[in-house]
């Protein structure tokens, strides 16, 4: 594989790390928001905004993980 491509591959890695932190981190702003706290209250869970933000921030940032580390 051609040294640019590897390059590239670590770097649309980093971009996936940054990108779920980020879709992590507005899920929890979003989690604290008067209108989630009330449905969390009542139903008992995260809405589903909220879930879709975790587990797409998770999975972005370990195929991110996975993208960096790769050799």
């Amino acid at each position: 594989m051609a040294k640019s491509s590897k390059s590239t591959i670590k770097i649309l890695g980093l971009a996936l790390v940054i990108i779920g932190v980020g879709l992590a981190f507005w899920g929890y702003q979003i989690s604290g928001s008067i209108g989630s706290q009330i449905s969390q209250t009542i139903t008992g869970s995260f809405t589903d905004k909220v879930m879709m933000l975790y587990i797409g921030g998770a999975v972005s940032f370990v195929v991110g993980i996975y993208l960096y580390i790769r050799k």
